[in-house]
């Protein structure tokens, strides 16, 4: 185990990772996420969640999402964000737009008049993608975590604790000696992340639902990109 002192979070770099996803403990199709370094301090993260057939209509299993963000440094500001999800007969895209001069987000495309009215940012608000890299970065053990969540019209607080100690993690054929990081003001829906030193993105991604698993990601491969 990893005493606090000897945690370090990774850099931000390009890479591409592979996940198998599973749902409700069945394998249910692949997700990839990718992190490019556009120029400066501007980047973007991608994640795409493709269902196998008989999982198609699963909530998050045909999914791709994006985010353009700043690194500066202490924290990732998101600046335009994109959500398609893929059906048979019906696709939805939303698009938004992080407008840090006017103070406001907004988002437009395939979603209710009420989420399209723009909200008021603050400082260090993340994007459901984002979360994953803030929390990559900003994890400890024993550290609480706080972020306001607003994307795709909505606001959100999300609270997170890290584990006190790093745990073995088997995925796949691997293994990793990794810390927990768990939301603790989700209710019945879970959302736990487990990060490894030396690995720039998580090694698993659960969503349980009334102490159920439901969406699981188990990390396959990475690779800088």
């Amino acid at each position: 185990m990893l005493p606090a002192m000897e945690w370090s979070a990774p850099p931000l770099e390009p890479f591409v990772a592979t996940y198998q996803a599973f749902y409700k403990g069945k394998e249910a199709g692949d997700a990839t996420m990718r992190v490019v370094h556009n120029e400066g301090t501007q980047w973007r993260v991608d994640m795409a969640v493709v269902g196998k057939r008989g999982f198609a209509s699963v909530l998050g299993l045909n999914i791709e999402q994006s985010t353009v963000f700043a690194n500066e440094g202490s924290v990732y500001t998101p600046l335009s964000q994109s959500t398609v999800k893929k059906a048979l007969f019906l696709g939805k895209k939303v698009t938004g737009l992080y407008d840090w001069q006017a103070g406001t987000a907004q988002w437009q495309g395939d979603l209710k008049k009420e989420r399209r009215q723009p909200i008021a940012l603050q400082r260090g608000d993340q994007s459901a993608l984002l979360l994953n890299l803030s929390l990559m970065r900003d994890a400890r053990p024993g550290k609480a975590l706080q972020y306001r969540y607003v994307d795709v019209g909505r606001v959100r607080q999300y609270e997170y604790r890290a584990a006190d100690a790093t745990e073995n993690v088997q995925v796949g054929e691997l293994s990793y000696d990794a810390l927990r990081v768990y939301r603790t003001n989700g209710g019945n829906d879970e959302t736990i992340l487990w990060i490894a030193n030396g690995v720039p993105t998580p090694v698993r991604i659960l969503q349980r639902k009334d102490g159920e698993d439901e969406i699981d990601l188990r990390l396959i491969e990475y690779q800088g990109a």
